[in-house]
């Protein structure tokens, strides 16, 4: 190869080469949620956001990067001191966005170390506030705390802080301790109550079951004496109403034809068997003087019951026990016997 050739070849390739420079320094690709911040001659010119951009070669460069995401920072544990003097370990997770990439490069010089350095502080705050015992119940209090106070610096840096959670919190083991028996005597002492109230109750209903029985078997026993009395009433009524008829029905058979005769043989007949039992229940026996004028006995009956048909009725007929009848009128006997 001549030198002209050769010459001419590296000419080219030297061309090439600074071609392929010029395009890398000047034409730059921003990728989506970023930002980047250009510098011209040293001092800040422009921030790009997504998309392509051509710069001035040799005069233009890219300082700084930033993404526009939100950036999750895991904030170190660390001991904090609460208001009634116990140290405990807490660690927690920040969760910010650059809005400003400007700010963010020229406001500070690492917004991360000092938004972790600042909500470690401000942890430390919230947490000498409180007592050991809220710091578990108050989280979303603390939180809030921590937010507000490094929100309110990173304004300055172009950084937003969006949240702060907690993690853990770890109390010392002795504490623990004595956590965990409070916790176990309340838990005993919830029992207590409940078992009490639950016996309480059981017998606030067993009481009440008791009387409501009570109350049923004595309305159950009064309503079975008014049934029985009811009853008896109603029995004695149609005895009386029976006894009555069968009177009257006697009354009337002993005036028709025969009846005389038919009635003196039925007295006849039940004297005969009412002192034949007499004489089998008791070893003693009364027998009247006249006992061989049975005739004549049975017809003194038969004219006591004649004359008792035959007399009118004013009043209505009532039943009448035998002693006031025997009151009422004097006492007949018939062959030694007394005779109603």
């Amino acid at each position: 190869m001549d030198p002209a050739t050769l010459t001419s070849l590296i000419t080219a390739l030297v061309f090439v080469a600074i071609l392929v420079t010029l395009i890398i320094k000047t034409a730059v690709v921003v990728p989506q949620k970023s930002n980047f911040v250009v510098e011209r001659l040293g001092k800040y010119s422009k921030s790009l956001s997504a998309g392509l951009h051509i710069l001035i070669p040799f005069i233009d460069k890219i300082a700084y990067k930033r993404s526009l995401k939100e950036e999750v920072m895991d904030i170190p544990a660390q001991s904090c001191i609460t208001r009634d003097n116990v140290s405990v370990t807490i660690d927690g997770v920040l969760y910010i966005r650059v809005i400003d990439a400007k700010m963010s490069c020229y406001g500070i010089e690492n917004y991360y170390i000092a938004a972790s350095q600042l909500a470690q502080t401000s942890l430390r705050s919230a947490i000498g506030k409180i007592d050991l015992d809220k710091t578990f119940e108050e989280r979303e209090t603390i939180n809030s705390s921590v937010v507000l106070a490094v929100d309110e610096a990173a304004q300055e840096w172009g950084i937003k802080v969006m949240r702060y959670e907690i993690k853990d919190i770890t109390p010392p083991s002795s504490v623990m301790t004595a956590m965990e028996q409070q916790m176990r005597a309340e838990r005993e002492k919830r029992a207590e109550i409940a078992i009490s109230e639950g016996d309480r109750q059981s017998r606030i209903n067993r009481s009440e079951g008791l009387k409501q029985e009570a109350v049923q078997v004595s309305e159950g026993e009064m309503q079975k004496r008014i049934n029985e009395a009811q009853g008896r009433a109603q029995e004695i009524l149609l005895v009386a109403d029976a006894t009555a008829q069968g009177l009257q029905k006697v009354a009337e058979v002993i005036n028709l034809p025969g009846g005389a005769e038919a009635m003196n043989l039925k007295v006849a007949e039940q004297y005969i068997d009412e002192f034949g039992k007499l004489a089998k229940t008791n070893n003693t026996m009364i027998i009247p003087t006249d006992l061989a004028n049975m005739g004549g006995m049975v017809a003194a009956a038969t004219e006591i019951i004649k004359k008792t048909a035959n007399k009118p009725s004013d009043k209505p007929c009532k039943a009448t026990s035998r002693e006031e009848t025997a009151a009422e009128q004097p006492a007949k006997t018939v062959g030694g016997f007394a005779v109603e």
